[in-house]
This record gives structure tokens, sequence and C-alpha cells, in this order.
């Protein structure tokens, strides 16, 4: 996909995501990685992902130096480029607050592999101790995370998570597929216990 293909989905994704509830007011970001030109267009800190537009897209080098665009990228740059230096198989890094996963997090627990989706399609979603937002700490936790070429979304204590992809689109159907396992095993446990 050319550069405006993929900054074209990245924007079409954010906005989905924003829709979703999964990132209020300014909070989570998108990024999609352009392997031919060794570019990548990530969202600008402080725009909304349901607002997202062409304006609110940097084109960043691998060290995360803006060259196109007007403002900072996202604080969570580091683990963003990060993950596509470590990763050959990673092109798009979704970081969002879905509020079943999020709150799975902030609990401390572990992703359940209760539904059938969950044994086949995500089969891990290591859980990550907090470090504090746009932190070196938490760059450096979540590129552990995901060694493993297996882990592609990993849930971030109290903090939403992280899902990766080929595509924007594949990264963003693990934060779903994520999403809605937690979401069923927490209500079939409250029906276990009413029924």
């Amino acid at each position: 996909m050319d550069a405006e293909g993929l900054k074209k989905s990245l924007i079409a994704v954010s906005r989905l995501t924003g829709s979703r509830g999964w990132c209020p007011g300014t909070s989570g970001n998108s990024s999609v990685y352009n392997a031919d030109a060794r570019l990548v267009y990530i969202k600008g800190t402080g725009k909304s992902m349901a607002e997202m537009d062409e304006a609110d897209v940097l084109t960043i080098d691998l060290e995360g130096k803006v060259l196109e665009g007007t403002g900072r990228p996202s604080k969570e740059v580091n683990f963003h480029v990060g993950l596509y230096k470590a990763r050959p198989d990673v092109q798009a890094v979704l970081h969002v607050h879905p509020p079943f996963a999020t709150a799975l997090g902030t609990a401390g627990k572990a992703f359940p592999l209760v539904t059938a989706t969950a044994r086949a399609i995500v089969k891990k979603a290591p859980l990550v101790a907090f470090h504090p937002p746009g932190s070196m700490g938490l760059a450096q936790a979540v590129l552990e995370a995901f060694k493993d070429p297996e882990v592609k979304v990993a849930i971030l204590r109290a903090h939403g998570i992280v899902a990766v992809g080929r595509t924007i689109y594949d990264a963003y159907h693990m934060t779903e597929w994520l999403e809605d396992a937690v979401k069923v095993t927490f209500l079939s446990t409250l029906m276990k216990q009413v029924m």
C-alpha cells in the first residue's frame, strides 16, 4: 500500500476506535509502518482519535524524528517505533482503552482463554506491569511482552491495550476479539452467580 493508502487506513481505523468509546478525550494512539520507505505515520499528541484527519498524522523516522507534519508524535512513540524495529511482521500498532480489557488489566487479572476465539485467534495476551504513560519504562515493558512472535496483543496494567498487525485493520480486529472475550467472560461470570 502506498503512503496515502496507509494514512487513509490509519485515519479510518482511528476514527472507528474513537466511535467505539475506546479512546476517551484525546487518549489512544495509532501508527502504521511504510516498510519500503522506512517511515512511520503516527497520530500526533493531543489529537482525538474519533476526529482524526490528515493534519493529525505525522511522518516520522524509526528514531521518532518528525519529518512531516506539525506538532509532536504520540507520547508512546517509543513503543511504536520499537515494535517496528523488533518485529518484522508488525506494520501497524494500535493503543486504545476498551473498557472491559482495561478493567481486566486494572484488576491485575490474566487474560481468560474461555471463548473459542480467544483460544484460536488471540491465544496470548500478556499483562504488562504498570509504568507511567509515555515513559521509557513502559516502552521497554511493552517491547518485552511482544518478544514472543505469537503475541499480537498485550494488556497494560491500568492503561488499556496494545495490539499489532500486518495492517491497522488486523490490529483493530485483534482489539475487538480481545475486548469481546473479556466482556463475555465478565457477563458469563455474572450469569453463573444469578442464574
